[in-house]
């Protein structure tokens, strides 16, 4: 590869991350560079990173970018101190694909690795399709980053969830949160 075609794109995405200490989240946050335009990168429905048209098979990959994915007012973009890449995000960027009870608090893993507890902080919302009925779950991952609670997920917490009223009712870190009305 060209010197060239390691300062921009993805190529350049994926040099930045690299720079990041440890296997923490770099400080996506702090970073304000001018935006550079779009890249040809698509989180689909169904989770899956698409990069010009064709899955990113290698997972390390994903999860890279998915430390440096930052939700702006004008959406998605990939940041590095340097560039400010817009990204397409069919749904939501992450998915819930695991949850597991520790203690008082909901824990919850995402398909990139991320974990998640459930509380004031990162709430659990369940909206409903007002046609079909059908209960879309989310959980806040961070900052502004969502993850979409996968089908059996979901159908644990339900086996977790107490009737309150109406109501089918979960509790994690101190909050309560909803999961819709109980259907007798």
């Amino acid at each position: 590869m060209a010197d060239a075609d390691k300062t921009t794109g993805l190529a350049a995405v994926a040099e930045a991350v690299k720079q990041a200490p440890g296997r923490g989240l770099p400080p996506v946050h702090l970073w304000h560079p001018e935006h550079c335009g779009d890249i040809d990168i698509v989180i689909r429905r169904d989770g899956i990173w698409m990069h010009e048209g064709s899955p990113i098979g290698r997972p390390e990959l994903v999860r890279l970018f998915s430390t440096i994915l930052r939700k702006d007012a004008d959406g998605h973009v990939l940041v590095t101190p340097g560039e400010k890449l817009s990204i397409t995000v069919e749904d939501l960027p992450f998915r819930a694909v695991a949850v597991e009870r520790k203690g008082e608090s909901l824990v919850f893993t995402t398909d990139v690795g991320d974990k998640t507890v459930a509380g004031p902080e990162a709430p659990l919302i369940v909206e409903t399709d007002p046609e079909t009925g059908e209960p879309a779950p989310r959980v806040r991952v961070r900052a502004d980053l969502w993850a979409r609670i996968a089908r059996p997920v979901f159908y644990e917490l339900v086996e977790m969830a107490d009737q309150d009223g109406e109501q089918l009712i979960v509790r994690s870190n101190g909050a309560a949160f909803s999961l819709g009305a109980f259907a007798a």
